[in-house]
């Protein structure tokens, strides 16, 4: 077998007894006691699957799903102590997979992980999702950005930003849309963020290639216009 998984777990015995059987199944485990490290290691693109408690201590599993998501469709399967109905609507429609409620036979588990790693290599085998406008692609999955089939390194903020722009090709977004959209609702700062991370992107982008990708709509915000 030899996926990879990702344990994100605080109750340490139970995390260590998951991770046994795991590793007698074959799999690889790495684990994560809080959700923001567990966010980071998902981030990482390294793992196959991730386990996710929801009551976790810095960030509570419902907000590392909903992070994980903006860039990442690992199958994530919620773990919880929590059994109520909402709770399981709550976690399906923030986009995880399935959900096991605590305590669990790891039997249960395991045919949940193989339905879950098979329906990974189903959306593998379709079609690479891709942006686009004019010669500059963004390949959503792999995370990568070209121009005339040149590589393009960009920071994740700025690819990020890149990608909304993309998704609402030819539709001006303004500084406050793209903030909630890339920096999320929480975020605190001024709106000149943007504006700084339009240079960043217009420096990589347009100036590097000759292009004009980016428009300025003076008074309103920024959009995306294929000539």
């Amino acid at each position: 077998m030899g996926e990879r998984i990702l344990l994100v777990e605080d109750e340490e015995k139970l995390a260590r007894m998951v991770e046994l059987e795991l590793k007698y199944e074959g799999y690889s485990v790495e684990k994560a006691a809080d959700g923001r490290r567990g966010l980071e290691l998902a981030l990482s693109g390294q793992f196959d699957l991730v386990l996710l408690d929801i009551m976790l201590p810095k960030l509570s599993g419902m907000e590392v799903l909903r992070r994980l998501r903006k860039d990442s469709q690992v199958p994530v399967i919620m773990l919880t102590a929590r059994d109520s109905v909402m709770d399981k609507v709550s976690g399906l429609d923030s986009g995880a997979d399935d959900y096991v409620t605590k305590p669990f036979a790891i039997e249960e588990l395991l045919a949940r992980i193989r339905a879950a790693l098979r329906g990974k290599g189903n959306k593998e085998t379709a079609k690479v999702p891709l942006l686009s406008a004019g010669e500059v692609i963004l390949d959503v999955e792999r995370h990568q950005v070209s121009v005339r089939g040149e590589p393009v390194e960009l920071t994740k903020k700025e690819f990020d930003l890149l990608r909304c722009l993309l998704e609402n090709k030819g539709r001006v977004l303004t500084r406050e849309a793209l903030l909630d959209s890339v920096w999320g609702f929480d975020f605190v700062g001024e709106t000149n963020s943007v504006d700084v991370y339009i240079r960043f992107l217009r420096s990589k982008l347009d100036d590097a290639f000759g292009i004009k990708l980016i428009h300025t709509v003076r008074g309103v915000g920024y959009v995306i216009k294929e000539e």
